[in-house]
């Protein structure tokens, strides 16, 4: 059998300096993650549906999993990671939100056990790789920007 690589999104919600994660199961087979994410903290995506726009994937990963109603027009993409195992092979858009309206609430139990906001400067671990990657790549991006080089 071929395999592809797939394509998946990311999305870092930003309120008051903090951003929005998740907890995976513990069972592998409830946190549904290929990149074997399971009990690691992530934030809201997914996989890109046929179709799909990489914004439209946004939307729908964050309300699909949280509830809330992200503004599509405020999203800016942060990076681009490759995350390549024997077993998956993913292509992420990582994307920032500060555009936001409503409460996260767990709406797949299944794979989520509870949503928690968490300063910058205190993450929880372990962390959701490709989550991880986002959250690194934003840091870099401020850092320059503070700097002028941006």
């Amino acid at each position: 059998m071929d395999k592809f690589p797939k394509v998946g999104v990311g999305i870092m919600l930003l309120k008051d300096g903090k951003v929005l994660l998740g907890k995976r199961h513990d069972d592998p087979k409830k946190a549904k993650s290929e990149l074997h994410g399971e009990g690691s903290w992530t934030m809201p995506g997914g996989k890109l549906e046929f179709g799909e726009t990489l914004k439209d994937a946004c939307f729908r990963e964050v309300f699909e999993e949280t509830g809330i109603k992200i503004n599509k027009d405020s999203l800016q993409q942060i990076c681009v990671l490759e995350n390549i195992l024997e077993d998956a092979h993913f292509i992420t858009f990582g994307f920032i939100c500060q555009d936001f309206e409503g409460e996260a609430k767990v709406r797949e139990p299944e794979e989520i056990v509870e949503w928690k906001w968490f300063d910058l400067k205190r993450l929880p671990t372990p962390l959701y790789k490709p989550s991880e990657e986002i959250i690194k790549a934003y840091q870099a991006y401020r850092q320059q920007k503070d700097f002028g080089e941006v």
